[in-house]
């Protein structure tokens, strides 16, 4: 499905019926890293997954985009279907998106889900490394870069399968990668509005991830008030792909 924001186009998939769940994905991907843990939880909300910018069969549109602009998007899709208030949550980047959307839009917050993500800006060797991210992308293109995330993205002992699948789902078009790369290297440190997010927030983290590591992930929840920590067991980064019925049984329970 389609709905129009401005000039842009915004593609999102909707399953099941009741409270609503939107759902950000992680970079470089679309909304189908979310398809399993949408069928397990369609049975008791209505779960929405939109594709940012430029990913899957949304619009990137001119110029390029802050997270600040994704959030805004997230409120757009809620007006467009006539939702007055969501629990939102997203993974990585998508959990950027869903600090700012706490920031931006907390009158249509009715809980939050931070998985594998962080409240801190990157550091300058962080951003060093998208500097690096985007020139690799220029002059390789995105296969490579993808090829350099695995290892950290999921545990050593994923599936050839499952890498498989994280190949076919990071196969993104080029400007819209570099356009996300470019707004996460300049996204601004939210770890001083932790403890203004008044609603219930449940933050998720795989044991073995390296990028968001269960260390921080539980430092961010002991910051936000109404908050807890899942641990999801033998997962790194991508912790709902890699352990797809814990992450979804967590998520369920907290729904």
């Amino acid at each position: 499905m389609k709905t129009s924001i401005g000039p842009r186009q915004l593609a999102f998939e909707s399953a099941g019926s009741g409270p609503v769940l939107v759902l950000v994905h992680a970079f470089p991907f679309d909304s189908r890293m979310w398809r399993k843990t949408a069928t397990t939880l369609a049975r008791q909300c209505r779960v929405i997954t939109p594709d940012m910018r430029g990913f899957g069969l949304s619009d990137l549109g001119p110029g390029g985009f802050s997270i600040a602009d994704l959030a805004d998007d997230v409120a757009a899709l809620l007006d467009a279907l006539k939702l007055a208030e969501a629990t939102v949550g997203g993974m990585s980047m998508g959990g950027y998106v869903a600090l700012a959307f706490a920031r931006r839009h907390f009158d249509r917050l009715k809980a939050l889900v931070l998985a594998d993500t962080k409240a801190a800006a990157d550091t300058p060797e962080a951003r060093q490394g998208r500097e690096a991210a985007i020139a690799l992308v220029e002059t390789q293109g995105v296969a490579a870069l993808l090829e350099r995330q695995i290892p950290r993205l999921l545990s050593a002992s994923a599936s050839d399968s499952l890498r498989a699948e994280v190949r076919a789902l990071g196969a993104q078009p080029p400007d819209a990668v570099i356009a996300a790369l470019r707004a996460l290297r300049d996204r601004p440190d939210r770890t001083d509005e932790l403890s203004a997010i008044a609603v219930p927030t449940l933050v998720m983290v795989g044991t073995q991830d390296v990028l968001s590591p269960p260390e921080e992930a539980r430092t961010m929840a002991a910051a936000i008030p109404h908050a807890r920590v899942a641990e999801i067991p033998g997962a790194a980064h991508l912790s709902n792909l890699e352990n797809p019925d814990a992450f979804a049984a967590a998520l369920a329970g907290f729904v």
